[in-house]
């Protein structure tokens, strides 16, 4: 609601630059009457040039829940006095008592020190100025690039490993810690793009592009190599390893522990094999329905590399004709991850 670009923002930043202050109450008027204590009604259509004007006076200034409407302005606000706060000045602390003693979102404008402070649930957050988000957004895509680089090194590692049928249980829990922390450090640049607002659409753009497939990828390799293959081991394990502490995801026990193994397993040592998910996901035009079929069918990726071109027709939604694309689609995986190797090395 107050990123840049928005008309919210810019009546903000008018404030802001008079020097003014202010107090603005985003929520619905109704809920809120029993905080006000004089004030005058308004109920005009928000414009950030009404928003400035208005912040002229000393009280608070009450906007809809939507912020398209200014219903009051010059309003002395009465929360609880008995709820804690941390803050020192009078328009802070009733800013941060409003936000706990209601669900609305309060933003106190510094006079003095032009800072923007929101609370929410009682929650505080400074807005920095876009230049400081911007320079952060751009260090943390550099990370992630990193991130990503590496991710794609260990992928093609275990998609060559497949093929030869020599993967370990290390090596698949490198593939899953390495694209949970991609996922992760989007998660972080997706935040600085919301605050970014209008400012951030180049930034978001390559933040698409750099985790393009990286939850699918993370996905079929649970699906892969989940110890118990049901779906709904299947969910429980995804959510779990998104959740898991930083800390945790850094231990290869307990990533194992997740896909249904022993965490006191040597996994350098201890042989694992793909059940196909991640191989045939990578081939074009491959619907997720046939691909669970052909592995319900053969079981695991070595049988259906050893499995003939009749056995795998037979399968139900596969034919002649996509039994050949699934042929020549797992032929072109291995040459371009030979090529991929041949690259990175």
């Amino acid at each position: 609601m107050v990123a840049p670009g928005t008309a919210l923002r810019e009546g903000i930043e008018s404030i802001l630059h008079a020097r003014t202050g202010g107090l603005i109450v985003i929520g619905e008027p109704e809920d809120l009457s029993f905080l006000f204590s004089g004030g005058i009604k308004l109920e005009i259509d928000y414009t950030p040039a009404y928003l400035y004007q208005v912040a002229k006076m000393d009280g608070a200034i009450i906007l809809n829940a939507n912020a398209t409407k200014i219903a009051m302005a010059n309003v002395q606000l009465m929360p609880d006095p008995t709820i804690l706060s941390h803050e020192t000045g009078t328009r802070h602390r009733t800013a941060e008592r409003v936000s706990k003693q209601t669900d609305a979102l309060v933003i106190a404008i510094s006079q003095r020190r032009e800072v923007v402070s929101l609370y929410v649930d009682g929650f505080k957050y400074i807005l920095e100025d876009i230049t400081v988000v911007l320079s952060k957004a751009n260090q943390a895509l550099a990370t992630l690039d990193k991130y990503r680089q590496r991710l794609d090194q260990v992928s093609t590692r275990l998609t060559a490993l497949e093929f030869e049928g020599g993967v370990t249980l290390h090596d698949v829990l490198t593939v899953l810690q390495r694209s949970e922390l991609v996922t992760r450090m989007a998660v972080e640049i997706e935040r600085y793009i919301v605050e970014l607002g209008s400012e951030g659409r180049l930034i978001e753009m390559q933040l698409e592009e750099t985790i393009l497939g990286t939850a699918a990828e993370k996905a079929a390799l649970v699906q892969d190599y989940l110890a118990d293959h049901t779906d709904e081991a299947y969910t429980v394990a995804l959510d779990q390893v998104g959740r898991l502490p930083h800390q945790d995801l850094l231990d290869f026990g307990r990533l194992a522990e997740l896909l249904g193994f022993d965490r006191k397993l040597n996994t350098l040592d201890y042989p694992a094999a793909p059940r196909g998910y991640r191989i045939l996901g990578r081939i074009p035009r491959l619907p997720k329905l046939v691909v669970a079929q052909i592995v319900s069918e053969f079981g695991g990726l070595d049988e259906l590399l050893a499995a003939t071109d009749s056995e795998l027709e037979t399968v139900e939604g596969v034919g002649e004709i996509r039994a050949k694309d699934i042929r020549e689609g797992l032929r072109r995986l291995q040459e371009i991850n030979l090529v991929d190797r041949y690259l990175q090395t």
